[in-house]
């Protein structure tokens, strides 16, 4: 913290919140892999595997509903350290002999983590809203790649440290070893974070949670069928495939997956430069148009490569290379636009609706890759993320656009 305290506050909470973030999207992305290759080692369906995230997503969709009037009426350092604990907790449901691990308690503790999860998400995201000036939306737009690529990051270091640690610890001590570490951050936030962040001045009424910005809804639909394009092969599809089809063992799935999503974020996080905002132009709805036009096609050339005799392997590494790289610029540029759509006043309230729409995506896509892949197999999942992402590409035709060409000091 001595470091930190030789930067401006702004840098120093961004930082903070950052970090928070940080640790706990390591903890979700282990969790997400331990949960799916210990219960799969166990004999579960995929149906049954994508049961027990149910709740994960659901909840997810209320928290940020009520998230984002939470926010705004206590604080975000309040909702990020409730995040925080629900997420110990939920670790700590988990630390239990294996007879109470019935797919009802699994549920439960998904559930609190789901909540924990989007509380945190909502958080930091808003948080940022804070700490710069509107008229800075290059700045804005690098901040927001960069906290959301370096998270994607680390949820691919989370996927392959749960592979790791259940090969190594076994699930039990796995997961006490993460609630051990993330009740540590949880104190170290609660010290140094901004008691006041992101509160409202003015008392927002509970109707203000559903936006009234057409630009926010519009983005909003747009972000479910995008996230459910990506987590209909993604969540429970490709790691169940590559575990029963390709026999790979808990490491093997682990890091290809976790490699994968490192690099994912590594992508989202110089989003910035790839679509040009370093040059002044900064993105707007024909820019999402134009990147979700670009992605549409890469779940249908995979399906149809999977069909056509060339190596599986092959054919999955380099299309999930693409897909993850065009996904990562599509989910980023999203990000920006959201925060830039907020209002000033009570940001949380427009982004935590937005990420409703996420979570919702999220449902959709997770109980359908279960579903799907378990009747019909991975191709279908992925002709399935086609038909999401042109839905997506449709409805971001009417996202707002410049009004006229704007170059921001970055």
């Amino acid at each position: 913290m001595k470091r930190l305290s030789g930067l401006s506050h702004e840098v120093r909470q961004y930082a903070i919140v950052t970090g928070n973030y940080w640790a706990f999207t390591l903890t979700d992305g282990a969790l997400r892999m331990l949960v799916v290759l210990h219960f799969h080692s166990h004999g579960y369906s995929p149906l049954q595997i994508a049961s027990l995230f149910l709740f994960y997503e659901f909840f997810g969709i209320v928290t940020n509903l009520v998230g984002g009037y939470l926010g705004a009426r206590l604080g975000l350092n309040r909702t990020m350290n409730i995040g925080l604990v629900l997420q110990v907790v939920a670790l700590l449901m988990l630390v239990v002999p294996s007879d109470w691990l019935t797919v009802v308690w699994v549920m439960a503790a998904q559930a609190l983590s789901g909540i924990a999860k989007d509380l945190n998400k909502m958080s930091a995201k808003s948080a940022i809203k804070q700490l710069i000036s509107g008229d800075q939306q290059g700045a804005l737009y690098r901040w927001i790649a960069l906290l959301t690529g370096s998270k994607n990051a680390l949820k691919g270091v989370g996927f392959f440290m749960g592979g790791a640690l259940l090969a190594w610890l076994g699930f039990r001590y796995a997961v006490l070893a993460m609630a051990i570490a993330l009740s540590l951050v949880w104190i170290g936030s609660l010290v140094w974070l901004k008691k006041d962040l992101g509160r409202a001045k003015g008392k927002p009424k509970f109707h203000e949670m559903l936006s009234k910005s057409r630009g926010v809804n519009v983005l909003s639909a747009a972000r479910l069928f995008l996230f459910a394009a990506r987590d209909v092969w993604f969540v429970v599809a490709l790691p169940v495939y590559l575990s029963s089809e390709l026999n790979w063992d808990f490491w093997q799935v682990g890091g290809f997956l976790a490699l994968w999503v490192i690099a994912y974020g590594i992508v989202q996080s110089q989003a910035p430069m790839i679509t040009g905002s370093r040059a002044g132009r900064i993105p707007d709805g024909r820019s999402a148009l134009r990147w979700a036009l670009a992605l549409t096609a890469f779940p249908a050339l995979i399906a149809l490569t999977l069909s056509s005799g060339f190596p599986v392997e092959t054919v999955l590494l380099v299309g999930l290379l693409a897909f993850g790289a065009l996904f990562a610029v599509n989910s980023s540029l999203h990000s920006y636009l959201i925060v830039s759509y907020a209002r000033e006043e009570g940001a949380s309230l427009d982004v935590g609706f937005y990420y409703m729409s996420n979570a919702g995506g999220r449902l959709l896509g997770t109980l359908l890759s279960g579903w799907m892949y378990q009747a019909h197999g991975l191709a279908a999942c992925l002709w399935i993320s086609t038909a999401f992402l042109a839905l997506a590409a449709i409805i971001s035709v009417a996202l707002p656009r410049h009004q006229k060409p704007t170059v921001h000091p970055i």
